[in-house]
């Protein structure tokens, strides 16, 4: 029998009832021991469209009760070898998002200093880039995997610099992540001039527009991504818009033809043994995701995500 946490068995305690904590494992206030911190970031005040975000967290831990501890497709079983908790949310400042990321920012350099992967459930995807600041003062520039309909890179959205439309802008001045080693998936929809997508392009991004990718297996390309990055430190931040809303619907900003859950998963898949140092899964709403399958879905994501981390071992 393993000694390290383990998710409270559905035979042992009814799925409906229990600690609301992420696949119901332990909740924890210190880090010694760790491998990974799993927290929420309970915050939707950087958006620029539908709100409700700031439910998110509550929300995917609560759909996460349903998952078992051993990955049926890919044979990781996460929690064999790897000392997992859930630390709770982080107490960010719901009137001042300047505050709120420096909350965060403040939060993680204290986390970092433990050899823990912290795994964050948003909340909007300005979380991002104060995460990108800590994870970067502790690991330098990091590749970065960003799965999303939108690219992110806008100058200022209403004269504001720091918002969920600005983070990848920000974090490519601010020399946070390598630009050549930055990958876009999944982006889609509607702008206000081409500049809105292929400026990135010109600072090194590569990007993958989800048209490029309908109808096809998304492995190959996670394989290629995975080879080009090699060992470097990598984040992997999820934007749960990058699925198509027919499976996602629960989101501030959707964009028809997104990537379907398969392909989601795939991805995933294809990134296992590359050195994640941390990841996000944000822009989960639940008062827009009547069914909980947003939720759901998101909640499987971190999963998949928990299944690739270094040292999970696969069959």
């Amino acid at each position: 029998m393993s000694d390290k946490n383990q998710p409270i068995s559905g035979n042992d305690l009814a799925r409906f009832s229990g600690p609301n904590t992420f696949m119901r494992l332990p909740a924890v206030n210190a880090l010694d021991g760790l491998d990974v911190a799993i927290l929420g970031i309970p915050m939707d005040i950087g958006t620029s469209w539908r709100s409700g975000t700031r439910f998110g967290p509550k929300q995917i831990r609560a759909e996460s009760a349903m998952i078992r501890p051993y990955n049926m497709a890919t044979g990781a079983a996460p929690f064999e070898s790897l000392q997992v908790a859930d630390i709770g949310d982080l107490a960010i400042n719901t009137f001042s998002l300047a505050d709120s990321l420096r909350i965060i920012s403040e939060s993680y350099d204290a986390i970092l200093t433990h050899d823990v992967i912290p795994m964050a459930m948003g909340g909007d995807h300005s979380i991002t880039l104060p995460i990108l600041r800590a994870i970067a003062r502790k690991h330098g520039p990091v590749a970065l995997v960003h799965v999303d309909a939108h690219a992110d890179v806008n100058e200022d959205m209403f004269g504001e610099r720091e918002t969920h439309g600005t983070v990848f802008r920000r974090a490519y001045e601010e020399g946070l992540i390598q630009p050549d080693k930055t990958y876009q998936i999944g982006l889609r929809g509607s702008g206000y001039a081409a500049s809105d997508f292929t400026e990135a392009q010109g600072w090194g991004f590569q990007q993958f527009p989800a048209c490029d990718l309908w109808h096809r297996s998304l492995s190959d390309l996670g394989a290629e991504i995975r080879r080009d990055i090699g060992d470097r430190p990598t984040y992997v931040t999820y934007d749960i818009d990058s699925l198509d809303p027919s499976y996602a619907p629960g989101t501030g900003t959707p964009e028809i033809g997104g990537l379907t859950t398969p392909q989601a998963m795939e991805l995933i898949w294809s990134l296992a043994d590359i050195n994640i140092v941390g990841c996000d899964l944000v822009e989960v709403s639940p008062p827009y995701d009547t069914s909980g399958n947003t939720a759901l879905t998101g909640a499987n994501l971190l999963y998949e995500l928990l299944c690739v981390l270094p040292g999970v071992a696969r069959r």
